[in-house]
């Protein structure tokens, strides 16, 4: 039995990035082995377990086949007579087709370091065309070493746009889908994560509902600018979607990201034209966006409207302070004593006028 390091541990050792996770094959073991050892078995597909110290993966080396459409369409074969190199060889790239040994030596039978050194994202095989997740995935690696001045092997992109025309892309799930578009979303260049799914004419199709690419680029970049978090660039992409409700629904968009994008399609325009010396206009926003109750929706919000404002041209930036001193105030609002006031006005009619004088009074400091 022996035991390699692969992946991307090995391709971020060699480009002197921080290993965030380890990833391990091995080669000449059977299932059974690796039980009596304290390994827990997690894969449902083919055999993976977790290191019982560790945590880390482990997975037994297999070879894969493809039998229908789609990233599902595959059996897998994993015995101990399955090399390293045919193990390496199921992989989407070079520079992830790397593996190490214990005792530290690099494995490279595709050429993965020569790629590094180059700075090319090259397929390994003519296997990539068999799974429509690589070309997401692809995708994403440009995004992530766009910075480092990695590029897409030109017959790579080819096999991309080949994968994309034959309609294999159509076969991907949402959960999928969705997984790889916000790792995507954080890597430090998100746009070319579009570009790249543009120049291989995948965009329209798992992405049908933002045509808009160049827009998309612009924006995305604006918010890895400002370092925004997931809910704030997922906010900013769906901006530019012809329905909000339909493509959060379509993508499978968690709760946060959903709500961050619905609020922004809905009260930006508002935001962006707000006469933040009108005590009830600005009362009507914040009750809009539910910011007593949910500040983190009002930091959402303010922080994807700040990147369309950039990108607009607008400048906002007196209207945010205002809007969150207001907020502040209204957070402080005693309405307990107005609900106590024995006159004729209703409840809500109370506690409306308490905090448009706490909004009012904010307004009137924060000049």
């Amino acid at each position: 039995m022996q035991i390699y390091l692969v992946g991307g541990a090995v391709r971020d050792q060699l480009l002197g990035l921080p290993v965030s996770e380890r990833d391990w094959v091995v080669v000449g073991a059977r299932p059974e082995q690796l039980l009596e050892l304290g390994y827990r078995p997690i894969g449902r597909d083919f055999p993976v377990f977790l290191h019982p110290e560790t945590q880390e993966e482990y997975a037994l080396a297999r070879t894969e086949r493809k039998t229908g459409r789609g990233y599902h369409g595959f059996s897998f074969h994993a015995s101990p007579e399955v090399s390293l190199e045919e193990d390496l060889r199921r992989r989407d790239l070079t520079i992830n087709a790397m593996a190490q040994n214990e005792a530290g030596e690099l494995i490279d039978p595709y050429g993965g370091q020569r790629d590094l050194e180059a700075k090319v994202l090259r397929h390994v095989s003519p296997a990539f065309d068999e799974d429509p997740v690589r070309v997401l995935r692809v995708a994403r690696f440009a995004a992530r070493f766009h910075g480092l001045g990695f590029q897409i092997a030109d017959e790579t992109l080819e096999r991309m746009r080949a994968i994309a025309e034959t309609g294999e892309v159509d076969t991907l799930t949402p959960e999928r889908v969705f997984l790889e578009l916000q790792r995507a979303l954080m890597e430090s260049a998100p746009e070319v994560f579009v570009a790249a799914l543009a120049a291989c004419g995948a965009w329209p199709a798992i992405f049908p509902q933002l045509p808009d690419t160049a827009a998309i680029e612009q924006t995305l970049r604006e918010s890895a600018t400002a370092k925004s978090p997931l809910p704030v660039r997922f906010a900013c992409l769906s901006w530019h979607s012809r329905d909000v409700d339909a493509w959060c629904q379509a993508i499978r968009a968690p709760r946060r990201l959903a709500q961050a994008a619905r609020l922004l399609h809905r009260h930006f325009s508002t935001w962006s034209n707000l006469n933040s010396n009108d005590p009830s206009a600005v009362l009507a926003l914040l009750e809009s966006l539910d910011a007593v109750r949910r500040p983190q929706q009002l930091e959402d919000f303010s922080a994807a409207a700040a990147v369309l404002s950039t990108v607009l041209e607008l400048d906002c930036e007196r209207t945010d302070r205002r809007v969150h001193a207001a907020c502040v105030a209204l957070q402080g609002c005693d309405e307990k004593s107005a609900v106590q006031q024995t006159d004729q006005r209703t409840v809500r009619e109370r506690v409306h006028e308490a905090r448009l004088e706490a909004v009012r009074a904010a307004l009137m400091e924060s000049q």
